[in-house]
């Protein structure tokens, strides 16, 4: 394809100045300039602290800050932007927490719930009544949600339920102590409510899955894996964490709510730097579960905007998280104090051989071709009380963007009826697992060779028999454009094998179509609770497997800015509602996928890993196959020079026909 002036011109502005990472002297500026405005004191605390996109068109010159500050006092929290580049204060917005939603949850509030319970009569009686010795019980703090409970409104409340661990390296998730919550407010330390329904027989057997006493004599048939590349890695770093790796060029950030970003995702075809997308994220998660107990039928976690899954990024090592020759990212965020923390080897990065890329034996010309495949590998590992969550973002040769998201850890407990249970898990005697979901939402901040995109749907199309198809063999495909944002609101569908084109209608392949990617969706359950529940409405995302939106600055979020204790009807909903044309226009792509997950036996006392995600393929955007330019793999040779060379030894030693 030749690219016009004007398609030239607007691929150039969406290659933007490289986005760079937070550093931790612009953290600790920015501590300071809170400080010295009266925000930031004993009793404050972020609640979270993130690196502001430039506006649409404009140079991150300006390096700004978006700060939620807590008041642990019962002070009203606050909104706050911050220029660390002009050292000052934006703004600051007040915000009403019955209105707002409450901000992320604090990690010295998982003690405060604890702490509380200790000395709580209601608490200690019940546990009393189970003949439980307080200090060795655990209480897990759990985001409160939203429900029929008045006096929560304005109310900062987590829930806790108990665990019992007999010594200090015992998995108190094999022991749930069911039939028992706790509701508290951590801002006035009261405890609002303890709930027991009754006692409940506490399952016993353990679950310490390094105790030689469930492993067994460990494995000692396994052969070393030894993966290296002599020569190092086939792609660069410059400036921190500008990446090229074959064709593709893309900026790794890096957030504190949502982990891993990428930035100015683009792919070299030619002379020129195609774009694709202008950012990706994981913009929201959530795990409902599906017990209707009174004691956990409120249980339903944002892991992103209630938890920020970037805040508990692991530290991953060498030939245990990542295997090969890594390269490491170390991305610096703010603790709860305004101090720059630095998650030491939080970005992992390496490139992995996947198997066959495109391969022909052709009988006419006699050519063998062999071409192997390889993808670099972008990920992370985040920890959210008993699940791990990796989150990998895949670049392939042939233009392929894949993101998988592996679910492991330990599964949520509860006991399991002597009757069963038509909602919960029996993983081992006595100990069960409710049903649940983890649902995320993909914000794809689309620019298809710029940002005049639109969207497609496609479905195939069987054709009946008859007249022009006599012997039924026939079939088509059909694609609707989505025209505005309430025609974007799409579900998947399987049987149709329903996918979306990205396209771009001003720029066209040599075929005169307009260049384009296929978002292919794996079909998974989108949220299971009835329409009119709580978690419906503040979880409105996972509805539906497919939003389009007009983009906007302030549009980041899908469940919107605030999401503890948000009633619902922010973010996505909010959007659409404005039914803005999305035909050729500047657009954002919101993909919900994930697992449903029915916990088996083989996932006790600690779960393999369980992997969901999605792939963007091209779809028209090059103008033949991009990767008639791959070397065959060699080690000095090329495999088929290799194979010819070990016939022509297998020939001469056997012998053969003429």
């Amino acid at each position: 394809m030749t690219p016009t002036a004007t398609q030239t011109a607007t691929e150039a502005a969406v290659q933007e100045t490289q986005y760079r990472l937070a550093t931790g002297a612009e953290i600790s500026e920015v501590q300071c300039l809170l400080q010295a405005a009266g925000y930031l004191g004993h009793e404050q605390r972020i609640a979270y602290l993130g690196l502001v996109d430039p506006a649409r068109g404009q140079a991150q010159e300006d390096r700004r800050f978006r700060v939620f500050i807590h008041d642990i006092s019962g002070g009203a929290p606050a909104d706050v932007l911050v220029s660390v580049t002009r050292g000052q204060i934006l703004s600051a917005t007040e915000l009403d927490t019955k209105v707002s939603g409450e901000l992320p949850v604090l990690e010295e509030e998982f003690e405060v719930v604890e702490t509380l319970l200790a000395t709580d009569e209601r608490w200690l009686a019940a546990l009393a009544a189970r003949d439980l010795d307080v200090a060795k019980v655990r209480v897990a703090p759990l985001s409160a949600g939203v429900f029929e409970y008045d006096d929560e409104r304005g109310r900062r409340i987590l829930r806790g339920l108990a665990f019992v661990q007999d010594f200090p390296e015992d998995s108190a998730w094999a022991h749930p102590v069911d039939g028992l919550v706790a509701y508290v407010d951590v801002v006035n330390k009261e405890v609002t409510q303890v709930i027991d329904l009754g006692v409940m027989p506490i399952p016993e057997e353990h679950g310490n899955y390094t105790d030689p006493e469930l492993t067994g004599p460990l494995r000692t048939t396994q052969k070393p894996i030894s993966i290296t590349q002599p020569e190092g890695p086939s792609f660069t770093v410059t400036g921190g964490n500008h990446v090229e790796w074959e064709k593709w060029s893309v900026d790794v950030g890096f957030d504190v709510r949502e982990g891993v970003v990428l930035h100015n995702l683009a792919f070299r075809d030619g002379d020129r730097l195609r774009p694709i997308i202008n950012r990706a994220s994981i913009a929201e998660m959530v795990v409902p579960y599906g017990d209707p107990s009174p004691i956990r039928s409120w249980q339903n976690y944002f892991d992103t905007g209630e938890y920020l899954v970037g805040q508990y990024a692991n530290s991953l090592e060498l030939g245990c998280d990542c295997l090969g020759d890594i390269t490491y990212l170390s991305p610096v965020i703010s603790d709860a104090f305004g101090n720059p923390r630095e998650i030491r080897n939080g970005i992992c990065m390496h490139e992995e051989d996947w198997g066959i890329l495109s391969k022909h034996t052709d009988l006419w010309t006699g050519i063998t071709y062999t071409r192997r495949n390889r993808r670099l590998v972008i990920s992370f590992f985040t920890t959210i009380g008993n699940y791990d969550y990796g989150f990998y973002w895949y670049l392939y040769l042939d233009g392929t963007i894949e993101f998988e998201a592996k679910a492991t850890g330990v599964v949520f407990t509860s006991a399991f009826p002597e009757g069963g249970s038509d909602n919960i898990s029996q993983l081992a005697p006595g100990l069960g697992a409710p049903f649940h979901q983890h649902l995320f939402s993909a914000r794809l901040d689309m620019a298809v060779d710029g940002f005049t995109n639109r969207v497609e749907e496609e479905d195939v199309v069987r054709q009946a028999m008859g007249a022009g198809n006599e012997r039924g063999n026939a079939f088509s495909r059909k694609r609707v454009v989505l025209a505005k944002e309430s025609e974007g609101v799409r579900e998947a569908n399987a049987r149709a094998g329903r996918t979306w084109i990205i396209s771009n209608p001003g720029s066209r392949n040599r075929l005169g179509e307009p260049v384009g990617y296929k978002l292919h969706a794996e079909n998974q359950p989108t949220l299971l609770a009835d329409p009119g529940s709580s978690i419906a409405k503040r979880a409105a995302f996972a509805t539906k497997d497919l939003w389009v939106t007009r983009y906007s600055d302030e549009e980041r979020y899908p469940t919107g800015d605030f999401v503890n204790q948000h009633a619902g009807g922010a973010g996505l909903p909010a959007f659409v509602a404005q039914d803005r044309d999305i035909d050729g226009q500047d657009i954002v792509l919101w993909h919900t996928f994930g697992l449903t997950h029915f916990p088996r036996v083989e996932d006790w006392p600690i779960m393999p890993v369980d992997t969901v995600g999605f792939k963007l393929r091209p779809e028209g955007f090059f103008d033949r196959s991009p990767v008639l330019d791959v070397p065959a793999n060699s080690s000095g040779s090329s495999c088929h020079t290799a194979a010819a060379a070990a016939d022509a030894d297998s020939s001469d030693q056997h012998g053969h026909c003429h």
